[in-house]
């Protein structure tokens, strides 16, 4: 947990620790057993690789890693700490999670348990009501999904909570109240729904609220009677329109990315323990409080994408703790005060100051001129037209303009599922697993797994990989990156309109496309466009960063679309495959990969998301890999694309993406149609030839001995594969290209077979040593979710 709240947790941890000093009696039997069940249960995860039949659990201390520890009180466990390594993949189907609880349940002295990073599914056992003495319990990023059960409002010693980064759903219950001493309750990034029960203003005790980043609506009940009350993390739902009440010992206020308006309240400049302080990304309008820049405490201050109107002066002062303010698209005019302008001048002043998208006088092309902020009651900018010089080529006759205040920028993703499968267990001296298991992965977890994975948000790993954050352009920003749309840097164009490459002005590439809108086209239309399109961030799809507006001065309705996309500039997968030359083609073990990574994309477009995006018209043409080899889905069925072909009477997609009959299935054979090539290194450009490759890969998979199946696969790769990796590529592929679409397998089953063909390809390259030489090593394969 981030902010305030992580120091909440540490100082509740360290009282516990404090009051459990350890004597020199041995841990019971029983509960070494329990432990070493545990370890079993959990299928022998690497941090627990030092616990053995003789380890002194509680006071040998050679045992104990940051990772994995033990303490005691007596001869009783009083703590058990198990952390995984990172995005664990979901234990096998074997798993109980009501059998795990059970073993638990025999460390009858537990006061303080973290599970997290493990791969714990299924939903939190009523069996939780067994630990009468826990205070704190952290589970997260693991799989554990449905509603938080009743059980847990009978442990009345618990003070801190955190199940972050699950698949938690339902509601919120109101027996939350009912816990006298909770002081954390973290449950960031599941998909918990409905309103904040009014029980939450009961809870004395309570200093650190997290439940960011679930689909939660409605007003928040009046929480300034909670008196301890300290850190607020709400961010990225959809509360609101009233912002909340709060006692005014709160140091941390985090309301990005709802719905939130009008005014903010004016008790909040005397807020004076506040230390951060962000409300940006809502629809917020009315006057900025300069009182906000001088509370003595604050340090963090983010009002950006709103509507606040004002006039800043130079003379206005800063408090000296401030480290970061971002104003940036809003309505203010004025100068930026003096304390904010000289930001980074010198050596001893580190502030960070954002700024753009208002109409201040800078001096810079980063504002808007004066007459955008002047009528406060239009929603968003106008220019006139002489303020902007008309590009030539595509963008003739229409009217210039500028882009919006920043909408939704929620970085979503859904999480990826698939099954482990132990390396030591796919040695080619063991069988393969029985043939249900292959064709059936995917139905050993319930389907609601999948369905509440959508909106686990995966925003510290884009950020990791370098995906800069979405939000909104200017117009002066575009015409720069494409040398006001120079005809030598237009990559093509439809019906819907041109597509450009461009440079951004601190060197990122970016793909442009500009859209024609139609009159008819409402504000609430593109709103509800712009807040999907801003979702569509992941490793494997040609992400969003951002869009632009153009508005006519006459009556402010917008007259185009701008959206930009990242620029990926390694070529598409077929100049690797059936089209690269012998230097250039993939090798087995990257096909495998790059496979794995669209049918990544493809999960994330279906259920990543709502509502899902599909029937995408996958092409491996529009299979994009960046310099890493990181395949990414370059087009897919973006529903502003359909409705603009609708309002145009065009030939497109007539149905809208949620609701295409079998869309997700049309995927799978779409990909199929992509597999079989990537297997037979065969270019292929009709449904006919797909046929024709179709009865050659039946008649290839039913042959006697594998010389047959090698003989369909691309001769560049066929002697650098395992057998038993190439039928289970080449089976899964025949699935996906099943007649009938209900034949066609899940996308989970398809990652989960692609996975174990690039896990035995990978022993069967420990154990022979192929003469394949791959740029990329089998430990460099995705193994988990890598979105």
């Amino acid at each position: 947990m981030g902010g305030n709240g992580g120091h909440l947790v540490v100082i509740l941890v360290s009282v516990v620790a404090m009051a459990m000093v350890p004597g020199s009696t041995q841990l019971q039997a029983s509960q070494t057993w329990s432990l070493l069940k545990i370890q079993r249960l959990l299928n022998y995860p690497a941090v627990l690789s030092h616990w053995h039949n003789y380890t002194d659990f509680c006071y040998g201390g050679d045992y104990k890693t940051t990772s994995a520890f033990v303490e005691c009180y007596g001869d009783s466990v009083t703590q058990l700490h198990i952390i995984g390594g990172g995005s664990a993949p979901p234990l096998p189907k074997t798993f109980s999670i009501d059998s795990f609880f059970t073993t638990l349940s025999r460390l009858p002295d537990l006061r303080v348990l973290t599970l997290t990073g493990l791969g714990l599914w299924g939903p939190l056992p009523g069996k939780l009501s067994r630990f009468a003495s826990l205070e704190i319990v952290n589970v997260s990023g693991n799989y554990l999904y449905g509603e938080l059960p009743l059980a847990l409002s009978r442990l009345g010693n618990l003070q801190t909570f955190i199940a972050d980064d699950n698949m938690l759903s339902g509601e919120l219950p109101g027996w939350l109240g009912s816990l006298p001493v909770l002081a954390v309750l973290s449950l960031r990034n599941n998909s918990l729904e409905g309103t904040v029960p009014e029980s939450v203003r009961d809870m004395p005790s309570l200093r650190s609220l997290v439940l960011a980043s679930n689909n939660l609506s409605g007003n928040l009940p009046d929480l300034s009677g909670v008196k301890n009350l300290q850190v607020v993390d709400l961010a990225n739902n959809s509360l609101g329109p009233e912002f909340p009440l709060l006692g005014r010992k709160v140091a941390s206020v985090v309301l990005s990315g709802n719905r939130f308006s009008d005014g903010l309240p004016p008790e909040l400049a005397s807020f004076y323990l506040l230390e951060r302080l962000d409300v940006s990304r809502n629809r917020f309008v009315g006057p900025f409080m300069p009182a906000l820049l001088s509370l003595p405490s604050i340090e963090y201050l983010n009002v950006a994408g709103n509507r606040f109107t004002g006039l800043l002066s130079g003379n206005m002062s800063c408090g000296d703790n401030l480290k970061f303010v971002d104003v940036s698209s809003n309505l203010l005019t004025g100068s930026l005060p003096t304390c904010l302008a000289a930001a980074g001048k010198t050596d001893s002043d580190s502030k960070t100051v954002l700024f753009s998208a208002n109409c201040l006088s800078t001096g810079d092309d980063t504002q808007h001129p004066s007459p955008f902020c002047k009528n406060q009651a239009i929603a968003v900018g106008i220019v006139p037209d002489q303020a902007r010089k008309k590009p030539s080529g595509a963008k003739s006759g229409l009217v210039a303009g500028v882009v919006a205040a920043a909408i939704a920028a929620a970085v979503l993703a859904g999480v990826v599922i698939f099954f482990a499968v132990r390396k030591a267990s796919m040695r080619r001296a063991q069988a393969r697993p029985p043939r249900r298991l292959v064709e059936h992965a995917s139905s050993a977890y319930p389907s609601k797994l999948f369905a509440d994975a959508r909106y686990i948000s995966q925003t510290v790993k884009l950020g990791a990989l370098g995906i800069p954050a979405y939000r909104s352009f200017s117009l002066v920003e575009l015409e720069a990156a494409t040398n006001d749309f120079e005809v030598s840097n237009m990559m093509g164009q439809d019906s819907h309109g041109q597509m450009y490459r461009g440079r951004l002005s601190n060197g990122t590439p970016v793909t442009i496309r500009s859209l024609k809108v139609k009159r008819s086209q409402t504000s609430q239309s593109f709103n509800r466009h712009i807040e999907m399109i801003s979702k569509l961030r992941h490793r494997h799809l040609v992400s969003a960063l951002g869009h632009c507006f153009e508005y006519n001065l006459d009556d402010s309705t917008i007259t185009q679309l701008y959206l930009v996309f990242e620029y990926v500039q390694n070529g598409n997968l077929r100049g690797r495959i059936s089209q690269g030359t012998e230097g250039r083609k993939l090798t087995w073990v990257q096909r495998i990969s790059t496979a794995i990574g669209v049918a990544k994309g493809i999960q994330f477009l279906h259920g990543g998301i709502i509502p899902g995006l599909f029937a995408n018209n996958l092409k491996i043409t529009n299979i994009l890999l960046d310099q890493n080899l990181v395949a990414k889905i370059g087009s897919y069925n973006i529903p502003i694309l359909s409705e603009t072909m609708k309002y145009e009477g065009g030939s497109g997609n007539k149905y809208p993406s949620d609701s295409v009959p079998n869309g997700d299935k049309i995927d799978i054979f779409d990909f199929g149609v992509i597999l079989l090539e990537v297997v037979s290194g065969r270019p292929i450009t009709s449904i006919y030839e797909v046929e024709i490759m179709k009865e050659q890969l039946q008649s290839a998979l039913t042959a006697e001995g594998p010389s047959k199946r090698r003989s369909f696969v691309d001769p560049a790769v066929s002697k650098g594969c395992s057998d038993e990796s190439v039928r289970t590529v080449m089976e899964i592929c025949l699935r996906c290209l099943a007649k009938e679409a209900v034949q066609r397998p899940s996308v989970e089953d398809v990652l989960w077979n692609l996975q174990f063909a690039a896990q035995v390809q990978d022993d069967w390259r420990g154990d022979s040593r192929s003469s394949e030489e791959s740029p990329l090593s089998p430990s460099q394969i995705p193994r988990e979710s890598d979105q």
